[in-house]
Protein backbone atom coordinates (compact mmCIF):
# COMPACT_ATOMS: atom_id res chain seq x y z
CA UNK A 1 0.00 0.00 0.00
CA UNK A 2 1.07 3.45 -0.98
CA UNK A 3 3.10 5.50 1.95
CA UNK A 4 3.77 9.37 2.53
CA UNK A 5 7.38 9.80 2.38
CA UNK A 6 7.30 10.58 6.27
CA UNK A 7 5.50 10.06 9.08
CA UNK A 8 4.71 12.70 11.70
CA UNK A 9 7.10 11.19 14.36
CA UNK A 10 9.79 12.20 11.40
CA UNK A 11 8.55 15.81 10.75
CA UNK A 12 11.85 17.82 11.01
CA UNK A 13 12.33 19.63 14.49
CA UNK A 14 12.28 23.86 14.15
CA UNK A 15 16.33 23.45 14.92
CA UNK A 16 17.21 20.83 12.07
CA UNK A 17 14.99 22.95 9.69
CA UNK A 18 16.89 26.57 10.28
CA UNK A 19 20.29 24.51 10.24
CA UNK A 20 19.47 23.41 6.80
CA UNK A 21 18.08 26.38 5.55
CA UNK A 22 21.45 28.35 6.04
CA UNK A 23 23.61 25.43 4.65
CA UNK A 24 21.28 25.80 1.50
CA UNK A 25 21.61 29.63 1.45
CA UNK A 26 25.36 29.46 1.54
CA UNK A 27 24.92 26.68 -1.51
CA UNK A 28 22.43 29.65 -3.27
CA UNK A 29 24.76 32.28 -3.26
CA UNK A 30 27.75 30.33 -5.25
CA UNK A 31 25.20 29.61 -8.35
CA UNK A 32 23.98 32.13 -11.02
CA UNK A 33 20.04 32.19 -10.38
CA UNK A 34 17.52 32.50 -13.67
CA UNK A 35 16.37 35.67 -13.09
CA UNK A 36 12.87 36.86 -12.37
CA UNK A 37 11.40 33.31 -11.76
CA UNK A 38 10.32 33.30 -7.78
CA UNK A 39 9.11 36.08 -5.60
CA UNK A 40 8.15 36.38 -2.14
CA UNK A 41 4.30 36.99 -1.24
CA UNK A 42 1.77 36.82 2.08
CA UNK A 43 -1.78 35.86 2.08
CA UNK A 44 -3.80 35.57 5.17
CA UNK A 45 -1.08 36.70 7.02
CA UNK A 46 1.42 33.72 6.19
CA UNK A 47 4.31 33.95 3.74
CA UNK A 48 5.01 31.75 0.31
CA UNK A 49 7.28 31.93 -1.88
CA UNK A 50 5.87 31.28 -5.63
CA UNK A 51 7.55 29.94 -8.56
CA UNK A 52 5.32 30.84 -11.81
CA UNK A 53 5.82 29.90 -15.46
CA UNK A 54 4.17 30.65 -18.41
CA UNK A 55 3.40 28.91 -21.20
CA UNK A 56 6.82 29.52 -23.27
CA UNK A 57 8.80 27.92 -20.21
CA UNK A 58 7.39 24.21 -20.17
CA UNK A 59 10.02 23.35 -22.58
CA UNK A 60 12.44 24.08 -19.78
CA UNK A 61 10.76 22.17 -17.12
CA UNK A 62 12.22 18.63 -16.02
CA UNK A 63 11.21 16.22 -13.81
CA UNK A 64 14.10 13.99 -11.81
CA UNK A 65 14.10 10.76 -10.07
CA UNK A 66 17.74 8.86 -10.98
CA UNK A 67 20.84 10.20 -12.79
CA UNK A 68 22.57 7.80 -15.59
CA UNK A 69 24.13 5.31 -13.29
CA UNK A 70 20.56 4.62 -11.65
CA UNK A 71 20.80 6.28 -8.00
CA UNK A 72 18.52 8.67 -6.90
CA UNK A 73 19.43 11.99 -7.09
CA UNK A 74 18.02 12.87 -3.55
CA UNK A 75 19.07 16.32 -3.66
CA UNK A 76 19.46 19.87 -5.48
CA UNK A 77 23.10 19.78 -5.21
CA UNK A 78 23.24 16.51 -7.18
CA UNK A 79 20.64 17.30 -9.61
CA UNK A 80 22.88 20.85 -10.04
CA UNK A 81 25.91 18.84 -10.79
CA UNK A 82 24.32 16.60 -13.80
CA UNK A 83 23.14 19.69 -15.47
CA UNK A 84 24.97 20.52 -19.15
CA UNK A 85 28.11 22.77 -18.41
CA UNK A 86 25.53 25.79 -20.24
CA UNK A 87 22.72 25.21 -18.17
CA UNK A 88 21.84 26.19 -14.63
CA UNK A 89 19.35 25.39 -11.94
CA UNK A 90 16.41 28.33 -12.39
CA UNK A 91 14.58 26.56 -9.40
CA UNK A 92 13.64 23.37 -8.35
CA UNK A 93 11.45 21.45 -5.47
CA UNK A 94 9.96 18.42 -4.45
CA UNK A 95 7.75 17.12 -6.61
CA UNK A 96 5.34 14.25 -5.19
CA UNK A 97 5.20 11.42 -2.52
CA UNK A 98 7.59 8.28 -2.86
CA UNK A 99 8.57 5.25 -0.52
CA UNK A 100 11.26 4.53 1.51
CA UNK A 101 13.61 3.47 -1.49
CA UNK A 102 12.73 6.80 -3.08
CA UNK A 103 10.75 5.52 -5.70
CA UNK A 104 7.33 7.74 -6.56
CA UNK A 105 4.02 6.61 -4.93
CA UNK A 106 2.20 7.26 -8.10
CA UNK A 107 2.70 8.26 -11.60
CA UNK A 108 5.92 9.52 -12.90
CA UNK A 109 6.09 10.16 -16.60
CA UNK A 110 9.38 12.01 -17.24
CA UNK A 111 10.12 13.03 -21.01
CA UNK A 112 7.23 10.65 -22.47
CA UNK A 113 8.21 7.85 -20.91
CA UNK A 114 6.10 6.41 -18.06
CA UNK A 115 8.49 5.24 -15.10
CA UNK A 116 5.97 4.76 -12.65
CA UNK A 117 2.16 3.56 -13.32
CA UNK A 118 -0.92 5.62 -11.69
CA UNK A 119 -2.29 4.90 -8.84
CA UNK A 120 -6.37 4.81 -8.61
CA UNK A 121 -7.24 2.77 -5.67
CA UNK A 122 -8.30 3.45 -2.42
CA UNK A 123 -4.93 3.83 0.05
CA UNK A 124 -3.96 6.01 3.29
CA UNK A 125 -2.45 9.26 4.09
CA UNK A 126 -2.72 12.32 2.33
CA UNK A 127 -2.00 10.70 -1.21
CA UNK A 128 -5.15 8.43 -0.78
CA UNK A 129 -7.49 11.49 0.45
CA UNK A 130 -9.69 11.97 -3.00
CA UNK A 131 -9.58 13.26 -4.99
CA UNK A 132 -5.85 12.88 -5.76
CA UNK A 133 -4.43 14.19 -9.22
CA UNK A 134 -1.86 14.55 -12.12
CA UNK A 135 0.34 17.46 -12.87
CA UNK A 136 0.83 16.54 -16.35
CA UNK A 137 2.72 19.18 -18.88
CA UNK A 138 3.43 19.31 -22.48
CA UNK A 139 0.34 17.89 -23.77
CA UNK A 140 -2.59 19.15 -25.01
CA UNK A 141 -2.18 22.54 -22.80
CA UNK A 142 0.96 23.11 -21.45
CA UNK A 143 0.06 22.74 -18.23
CA UNK A 144 -2.92 20.49 -16.46
CA UNK A 145 -4.04 19.37 -13.08
CA UNK A 146 -6.15 16.52 -13.70
CA UNK A 147 -8.21 14.38 -10.82
CA UNK A 148 -6.56 10.83 -11.29
CA UNK A 149 -9.77 8.41 -12.14
CA UNK A 150 -10.47 11.06 -15.12
CA UNK A 151 -6.38 10.86 -15.94
CA UNK A 152 -6.86 7.09 -16.04
CA UNK A 153 -9.66 7.06 -18.33
CA UNK A 154 -8.57 9.71 -20.63
CA UNK A 155 -4.98 8.35 -20.83
CA UNK A 156 -3.86 11.88 -21.60
CA UNK A 157 -0.28 12.77 -23.64
CA UNK A 158 2.18 14.43 -21.10
CA UNK A 159 5.76 15.52 -21.98
CA UNK A 160 5.91 15.52 -17.50
CA UNK A 161 3.60 13.95 -15.24
CA UNK A 162 3.83 13.24 -11.61
CA UNK A 163 0.93 12.11 -9.41
CA UNK A 164 0.08 12.94 -5.65
CA UNK A 165 -2.36 13.78 -3.33
CA UNK A 166 -4.84 15.12 -2.49
CA UNK A 167 -5.85 18.01 -4.85
CA UNK A 168 -6.31 21.27 -3.60
CA UNK A 169 -8.46 22.69 -5.68
CA UNK A 170 -10.36 21.24 -8.06
CA UNK A 171 -12.79 23.27 -10.75
CA UNK A 172 -12.50 26.21 -8.63
CA UNK A 173 -13.46 24.56 -5.10
CA UNK A 174 -11.22 23.31 -1.98
CA UNK A 175 -11.21 19.85 -1.58
CA UNK A 176 -14.29 19.02 0.22
CA UNK A 177 -12.42 17.34 3.09
CA UNK A 178 -10.43 20.48 4.24
CA UNK A 179 -11.02 21.57 7.32
CA UNK A 180 -10.58 25.24 7.97
CA UNK A 181 -10.11 24.69 12.12
CA UNK A 182 -7.68 21.83 11.57
CA UNK A 183 -4.85 21.81 13.74
CA UNK A 184 -3.09 19.21 11.11
CA UNK A 185 0.07 22.24 10.11
CA UNK A 186 2.84 21.69 7.76
CA UNK A 187 5.36 23.64 5.78
CA UNK A 188 3.47 22.57 2.54
CA UNK A 189 4.66 22.75 -1.21
CA UNK A 190 2.52 22.27 -4.12
CA UNK A 191 1.69 23.32 -7.90
CA UNK A 192 -1.37 25.24 -9.26
CA UNK A 193 -2.48 26.15 -12.80
CA UNK A 194 -4.74 28.47 -14.48
CA UNK A 195 -8.03 28.33 -16.05
CA UNK A 196 -6.43 28.43 -19.92
CA UNK A 197 -3.50 25.63 -18.74
CA UNK A 198 -1.78 28.96 -19.97
CA UNK A 199 0.52 29.10 -16.10
CA UNK A 200 1.90 27.25 -13.65
CA UNK A 201 2.53 28.35 -10.12
CA UNK A 202 4.83 26.12 -7.81
CA UNK A 203 4.42 27.22 -3.97
CA UNK A 204 5.94 26.90 -0.70
CA UNK A 205 4.82 27.98 2.33
CA UNK A 206 7.21 29.70 4.81
CA UNK A 207 5.92 28.50 7.88
CA UNK A 208 3.12 25.57 8.78
CA UNK A 209 -0.04 25.93 7.53
CA UNK A 210 -3.24 24.00 7.29
CA UNK A 211 -4.67 22.64 4.01
CA UNK A 212 -7.10 24.48 4.12
CA UNK A 213 -5.03 27.41 4.20
CA UNK A 214 -2.54 26.41 1.28
CA UNK A 215 -5.90 25.31 -0.64
CA UNK A 216 -7.52 29.27 -0.37
CA UNK A 217 -4.05 30.22 -1.56
CA UNK A 218 -3.86 28.63 -4.77
CA UNK A 219 -7.41 29.27 -5.02
CA UNK A 220 -7.99 33.32 -3.70
CA UNK A 221 -4.52 34.38 -3.91
CA UNK A 222 -3.06 32.78 -7.24
CA UNK A 223 -6.53 32.83 -8.60
CA UNK A 224 -5.51 28.81 -9.77
CA UNK A 225 -8.04 26.89 -11.22
CA UNK A 226 -6.64 23.28 -10.15
CA UNK A 227 -4.02 22.74 -7.82
CA UNK A 228 -2.50 19.81 -6.27
CA UNK A 229 -0.11 19.34 -3.24
CA UNK A 230 3.58 18.15 -3.77
CA UNK A 231 3.93 16.89 0.05
CA UNK A 232 4.14 19.00 4.00
CA UNK A 233 7.16 16.63 5.62
CA UNK A 234 10.14 17.38 3.58
CA UNK A 235 9.11 20.19 1.40
CA UNK A 236 12.06 21.98 0.24
CA UNK A 237 12.57 24.48 -2.87
CA UNK A 238 15.86 25.84 -4.40
CA UNK A 239 15.08 29.34 -5.38
CA UNK A 240 18.88 30.87 -5.71
CA UNK A 241 17.75 34.44 -6.48
CA UNK A 242 16.07 34.51 -3.39
CA UNK A 243 19.29 32.31 -1.84
CA UNK A 244 17.15 29.55 -0.88
CA UNK A 245 18.79 25.93 -1.30
CA UNK A 246 16.69 24.04 1.45
CA UNK A 247 18.53 21.35 2.74
CA UNK A 248 17.48 17.94 4.49
CA UNK A 249 16.35 14.28 3.91
CA UNK A 250 16.63 12.75 0.71
CA UNK A 251 13.78 13.92 -2.02
CA UNK A 252 12.02 11.14 -4.55
CA UNK A 253 11.00 12.92 -7.70
CA UNK A 254 12.45 16.28 -7.87
CA UNK A 255 10.77 19.14 -10.68
CA UNK A 256 12.80 22.52 -11.80
CA UNK A 257 13.19 24.53 -14.83
CA UNK A 258 16.54 24.84 -16.47
CA UNK A 259 18.01 27.95 -17.88
CA UNK A 260 20.82 28.69 -20.34
CA UNK A 261 24.11 30.26 -18.32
Amino acid sequence: MPTPAMTRRERPTPLLRALGLAAGWLVALTVPAAAGLCERTEFEGNGYVVCKLDSAAEPQLRLWLKDASGAPYRNFDRVRAALPADEVLGFAMNAGMYHADLSPVGLLVIDGEELAPIVTEGSRGNFGMRPNGVFCTGGRRPYQVVESRAFAKATPECRLASQSGPMLVIDGDLHPRFLEHSDSRYIRNGVGVSKDGETAWFAISDTSVTFHQFGRFFRDGLKARDALYFDGSISRLYAPELGRADWGRSMGPIIGLVAPK
